[in-house]
């Protein structure tokens, strides 16, 4: 098991956000974390790559190592990468800069190749990477956004609500190169969001939580099978 959450709560002061999730991603999964807003889902991301408040028990493991004794900054160098929801931004930065930063640590030669293959992906920044990235439209921003987390090379690509504010066509357009990353390059994927129906065809397993706590894990046609799943966020009868 790559990424196993056992038991896991958090808190905010005296409000519980999760109650003993428990989860488990395997190498090259597309996985959904899915539920309405409010759910838990961006506190589970959050306390995955250590961004939380301290208020958190349980256990997260990442390959054999226990992610509660990791930073933040070493879950990155594990080989784990965030697209926050909102994207996040410098708005001053150029393109090329907000892409370099999540590449820091990295030397010129895998910051080029890095470049190189985000431009691969979104062709239509390559014109713009002296720009700011405030003055891009929402969509080009969650282009940078991808980039960004991309620059890392990780071993998983963790997405918070990456639909969130986006036209439809622009939705397809990213979800469809976060199909492709996942089967042609074996990236494994963790994806939260709220827009079910758009998400459900991508994934091979899925999470719903409600309140802090898990309502169904397993393969995507288990989830999808639910009669409470399917009405809840499916939209059907």
């Amino acid at each position: 098991m790559m990424l196993s959450v056992e038991g896991l709560s958090a808190r905010y002061g005296d409000s519980e956000a999760l109650r003993g999730v428990t989860i488990s991603v395997e190498e090259g999964d597309f996985y959904g974390i899915l539920g309405a807003n409010g759910a838990g889902k961006t506190t589970l991301l959050r306390a995955i790559m250590g961004l939380t408040p301290p208020a958190v028990s349980g256990r997260i493991e990442f390959d054999g190592t226990d992610l509660l004794r990791v930073p933040a900054h070493g879950r990155t160098k594990l080989g784990l990468a965030v697209v926050p929801e909102g994207r996040r931004m410098f708005s001053s930065l150029s393109i090329r800069d907000s892409l370099l930063m999540g590449a820091y640590r990295r030397g010129g030669a895998q910051q080029r190749a890095g470049i190189e293959r985000v431009l691969a992906l979104f062709p239509e920044l390559a014109d713009r990477m002296q720009q700011p990235s405030g003055s891009l439209s929402g969509g080009q921003q969650q282009m940078v956004a991808v980039g960004r987390a991309l620059m890392s090379d990780p071993r998983v690509l963790l997405l918070d609500e990456p639909s969130l504010g986006l036209a439809p066509v622009v939705v397809q357009r990213m979800f469809g190169v976060l199909r492709d990353l996942h089967r042609e390059r074996g990236l494994t994927v963790i994806l939260i969001e709220q827009n079910a129906r758009e998400a459900f065809p991508l994934l091979t397993r899925a999470v719903v939580i409600e309140r802090g706590r898990v309502v169904i894990e397993g393969d995507r046609a288990e989830v999808e099978a639910s009669p409470a799943v399917a009405q809840a966020y499916l939209g059907q009868v």
